[in-house]
């Protein structure tokens, strides 16, 4: 499993992730073959600076038409605003959508957003590859 995003769609998530500091802020990837052809920003339903919900309706509507386009749900990411960048006891125990990329945003040192992908099954999380293409 690899994820494969544009520099343009990593700014979008990253501009997203900002606004909403200093809760967490969240969204879905959609496209073909690992490839994320649109960025789904979503609000968060519970707003927390560590905890994140999409509102259930709003994701069946993404869900569906990430379907239709004969895309795959590709990623969900959200942000963790004061770091680490790495999936969290509640993350992994929530992680429903085992065949998606867990994309996590954070801050490093220097107050730049970074973002990591995990491969989150079995209660285990292994980091995969993104790829960013200009």
């Amino acid at each position: 499993m690899s994820l494969t995003i544009t520099i343009a769609q990593l700014s979008e998530i990253f501009v997203h992730v900002d606004a909403h500091k200093p809760n967490e802020a969240c969204g879905l990837l959609g496209g073909p073959g690992g490839r994320v052809e649109k960025v789904y920003l979503m609000a968060n339903a519970t707003p927390s600076p560590v905890r994140y919900s999409m509102e259930p309706e709003k994701l069946i509507q993404t869900i569906l038409e990430i379907e239709e386009r004969g895309w795959e749900l590709l990623g969900i990411f959200h942000s963790h605003p004061a770091g680490p960048p790495i999936p969290s006891a509640t993350d992994i125990a929530e992680a429903y959508y085992p065949d998606s990329a867990y994309v996590i945003c954070a801050p490093d040192v220097g107050g730049h957003w970074q973002a990591r992908a995990f491969e989150i099954k079995n209660g285990e999380a292994r980091e995969i590859p993104i790829r960013v293409e200009s």
